[in-house]
């Protein structure tokens, strides 16, 4: 599907939401949108409907269901109605309506949907736009290092930035999707860099070329997306629907569409998707049921079971293979559902927090098998645990969502080794091969302007840094040689500062609109251990 235009894919969003609304009807499911006056709706439908879908599942405006608003206060949403959002189309509706008509508004964007929303292989294709203003580049359009540049996401104003890791200068600043979540991915070589919205678009974005090649719909409440270990397929985790989507990376095309139920025919979310490049696999990690999934990217991988098998009786008693080769899948069961999955570098042990937020479990991806479980109390935020070598043993750290503390951990027997105390819970941490830091914010509370620099022969805090009083500073990144540590001051009129990752003195400021998250090429392609996978 090529459109004449490319920004935004109006055409294709309305295509494939009017076709939302005709499979719902086809298998008689009847789609309550809105379980509030009638007034109410005709309002959504006066004022709403034309940019956020008739059915709330958006169009060239964002998706309006709690699963997307989930961190939006009624507060906020009450001044998003009245006053608009700038650096949007978002208008002001505060001279239109009064406060009891807003408050149903924000009331009816609250309201979940009546039934579960159908997107499958037709509507996401449906979705399918193209850039007719790309031209495909055999080599740079610039003089930078490829491998050394950063993609800044500015979540203030929904743009991102391509910025020059030598220089720390901005190559150029595009439009993204409302709300990116969860980090970019790159192909193996660098050349392209998908992104993903909550509200399910992927991106498809030329790294050499500075240009945005096409989008997708995956989902209608999405969570992430991996790359696989060839660059040739993206997975989609989705909670609305329950599905794992599988596309091409090439033209962004409907692969496979796994149903996201358990063995037993339980429907779950999918949380999350990981690339386990030494498997040749995706790793995902389901909500709702008490399995993780391994899903081969190898063409001739083995015979798998659609069952909880062992080795001793593969293919005995009458079982046969349920699937094989490419999006092989594997069933791993677990004692109850994980989240927030952390791997050691050889991808053969896996972390994953339990729901309780009382422990980690670790699970053996050879065996498929639980090994250990560790008390870490204090939901532990394992996606942005990291690891390195000390004292000729391995140790994995990671920060907590809700405790005061970090928390170092001994792979060798997977104990807690050191507790570090710090000024409140923790989000991000990041480190490189090449630096003896470690950093690590204080993402919660009022000392949230915090950033610690952790020696990691020591194990201990040997700085704290505050470079913007008040301001949130978060997410570190480093360049391609550790030479650097980029942090993000985390508000709409923020920016990000350069330090200098050996005297950890700052080299240089660059404002920006709440820079999130900041990812170098070569970190990420390498699967450096010094940042999140």
């Amino acid at each position: 599907m090529k459109l004449n235009t490319f920004m935004p894919k109006l055409a294709g969003v309305l295509l494939a939401t009017c076709m939302l609304a005709g499979a719902a009807e086809a298998r008689g499911k009847k789609l309550e949108l809105y379980p509030v006056s009638d007034a109410t709706k005709g309002t959504y439908q006066e004022l709403c409907a034309e940019c956020h879908g008739g059915d709330r599942l958006g169009g060239i405006g964002p998706a309006l269901i709690p699963e997307s608003l989930k961190r939006l206060r009624v507060s906020a949403a009450t001044s998003t109605i009245k006053d608009g959002r700038v650096h949007t189309q978002m208008p002001a509706f505060g001279d239109q309506l009064n406060d009891q008509q807003v408050a149903d508004l924000v009331n009816l964007v609250k309201t979940p949907l009546g039934a579960m929303p159908v997107w499958g292989e037709k509507e996401i294709n449906a979705t399918r736009v193209f850039n007719e203003d790309y031209k495909p580049v055999e080599k740079p359009v610039y003089e930078s290092d490829p491998l050394n540049l950063f993609v800044v996401v500015e979540t203030g104003d929904h743009y991102a930035t391509v910025m020059d890791g030598d220089t720390f200068e901005p190559l150029t600043r595009f439009k993204t999707q409302f709300a990116l979540h969860g980090g970019p991915k790159f192909t193996p070589d660098g050349h392209y860099v998908f992104f993903m919205s909550r509200d399910g678009w992927i991106t498809k974005y030329d790294m050499w070329a500075l240009k945005v090649v096409g989008e997708v719909r995956g989902g209608i409440n999405s969570r992430n997306i991996a790359l696989s270990r060839d660059g040739k397929h993206i997975a989609l985790a989705n909670y609305l629907p329950h599905s794992l989507v599988m596309l091409s990376a090439e033209d962004l095309s409907v692969e496979k569409i796994f149903e996201a139920e358990s063995l037993g025919g339980e429907t779950t979310r999918v949380s999350a998707v990981y690339q386990a490049p030494e498997r040749d696999s995706f790793v995902v990690a389901m909500k709702d049921t008490p399995e993780v999934w391994e899903v081969s990217t190898n063409p001739k991988a083995e015979p798998e079971f659609d069952a909880y098998v062992d080795a001793e009786n593969y293919g005995q008693n009458g079982t046969k293979p349920t699937s094989e080769g490419l999006f092989a899948l594997r069933r791993i069961q677990v004692d109850a559902p994980m989240d927030d999955f952390f791997f050691d570098q050889s991808y053969k042990h896996l972390m994953g927090s339990s729901r309780d937020g009382k422990s980690g479990v670790v699970v053996d991806m050879d065996e498929g098998a639980t090994i250990a479980k560790i008390d870490l109390p204090g939901f532990p935020h394992l996606g942005s645990g990291i690891s390195w070598e000390w004292q000729g043993k391995p140790v994995m750290v990671t920060p907590h969502l809700s405790e005061s503390k970090i928390s170092v951990i001994d792979m060798s027997n997977w104990s807690v080794l050191k507790t570090l105390d710090t000024a409140g819970p923790g989000f991000f941490m990041r480190s490189h091969e090449n630096s003896k830091y470690a950093w690590a914010d204080v993402f919660f509370g009022p000392n949230k302007d915090q950033m610690y620099v952790i020696d990691k022969e020591t194990l201990e805090i040997v700085k704290t840094l505050k470079p913007l009083p008040g301001k949130t500073a978060a997410h570190i990144e480093f360049d391609r040689d550790g030479s650097h540590a980029i942090l993000s001051i985390w508000e709409d009129d923020g920016m990000i500062i350069i330090y200098d990752a050996k005297t950890l003195e700052e080299v240089k400021r660059i404002p920006m609109s709440k820079p999130s998250g900041k990812y170098n090429v070569w970190n990420k392609i390498t699967f450096s251990a010094g940042t999140s996978h």
